[in-house]
């Protein structure tokens, strides 16, 4: 058994936080259907992508691809029938589009009361930015988190796609997927999820925001405790001009770390922000003594918070990513073994797995339409028409 055996999913997303939110529900056990456009019946389409790229992408794996053509009256009628029984509905376009479509919640809802729809966009389905085109770069901007990250007197740091797309994004939508089916069970009926990426970065700045709400203070880039202000909570390169990460910022760590580097001077100056210039000084000349690796290997020893600044290749073979099972090896019948992310959240009796790589476009549109009730007859006649691919 898996924890969500038994929920299907229409997925009409196109873009990554979409697809990272259903991969999320489909290596839990979720039955998702990617609803994709035929050939040529779509502005943005992936009918040209190669079938190992499809193979090789984690974003698509465990899932189903369908391929309707939604822009006829008769292709919205074959995507009807399959809502009638879904459990979810994810959608990633830019607001109005799902109407435009006639495949919108409203629609849906009449169809299927218990239907959970989600909506991800960047800005939410209404207010003054609803109708603005943007990516990652932007909702982390109006959200507040780029405005935070970098150093004093240079540009913010940008950094991957990574908090808005995905944690603000698809991760948060998946979270309320599962909150509105755990709903569903008490009312019976489903609901509708507006899920902006704007929204989901500010929620994720919770914490740090308390303290500008309470007290009017604004952290400034590489000038509060937690980025970069700080010689306990920083980052120092060291002889071979890689990095180690220091998070020292209980006590106890700051003085297990003092003790270790021979500072004893300055275990009681952890907040001293007037000899932090003279602390920093000590600490970034003491770490240019050793590599990078012999540090970590010295002071993991002790109780100290310490970690390699890993590259990505350095990350799939550290042992103790390896002993989690964040690298997942699964076989392809043309590929061979294809190499992906394993899966984060570890359940002990229902726990995900990886049980397919992603689908050639149109896949499996006739095996999800004869479920449906359509017949080989039917099928024919559709695809005869540009209706289905």
């Amino acid at each position: 058994m898996m924890a969500l055996d038994g929920v299907r999913v229409l997925d009409l997303s196109r873009l990554a936080p979409g697809p990272f939110c259903t991969m999320l529900l489909a290596d839990f056990g979720a039955d998702v259907i990617v609803v994709e456009a035929p050939p040529g019946a779509a502005r943005i389409s992936m009918e040209e992508e190669r079938p190992e790229a499809r193979a090789l992408n984690p974003l698509q794996r465990n899932k189903r691809s369908i391929a309707i053509n939604l822009r006829q009256q008769e292709g919205r009628e074959v995507f009807y029938r399959l809502a009638r029984d879904a459990d979810v509905v994810v959608e990633g376009f830019r607001p109005g589009v799902v109407r435009r479509l006639g495949v919108d919640y409203e629609t849906l809802a009449r169809l299927n009361p218990r239907l959970i729809y989600c909506s991800l966009s960047g800005y939410g389905q209404d207010g003054p930015y609803a109708g603005l085109v943007g990516h990652d770069i932007n909702y982390i901007s109006v959200g507040g988190a780029l405005g935070l990250t970098g150093w004093p007197g240079q540009p913010p740091a940008i950094p991957m796609n990574i908090i808005a797309d995905f944690a603000g994004g698809g991760l948060y939508a998946a979270f309320a997927i599962c909150l509105a089916l755990l709903a569903r069970e008490r009312t019976g009926r489903g609901q509708y999820i507006d899920m902006a990426m704007s929204d989901g970065v500010t929620s994720l700045l919770t914490w740090v925001a308390s303290r500008y709400l309470a007290n009017g203070q604004v952290p400034r880039p590489g000038e509060d405790m937690l980025n970069g202000g700080t010689p306990c909570y920083n980052v120092y390169r060291c002889a071979d001009g890689r990095y180690l990460s220091i998070g020292c910022l209980e006590p106890y760590f700051w003085e297990a770390l003092c003790r270790a580097l021979g500072a004893k001077q300055y275990i009681a100056h952890q907040w001293d922000r007037e000899r932090y210039p003279e602390i920093f000084d000590y600490l970034r000349r003491r770490f240019q003594e050793k590599t990078r690796d012999e540090w970590f290997h010295e002071l993991r020893q002790y109780d100290i918070c310490v970690a390699p600044v890993y590259s990505l290749d350095e990350v799939f073979s550290d042992p103790h990513v390896l002993h989690r099972q964040m690298l997942a090896e699964v076989e392809h019948p043309d590929l061979g073994r294809v190499r992906q992310v394993g899966i984060g959240a570890k359940l002990s009796d229902t726990p995900g797995s990886i049980r397919a790589l992603g689908p050639r476009l149109g896949q499996h549109t006739d095996e999800v339409l004869r479920q449906a009730g359509y017949t080989d007859a039917e099928l024919e006649s559709l695809r005869r028409a540009g209706i289905i691919a």
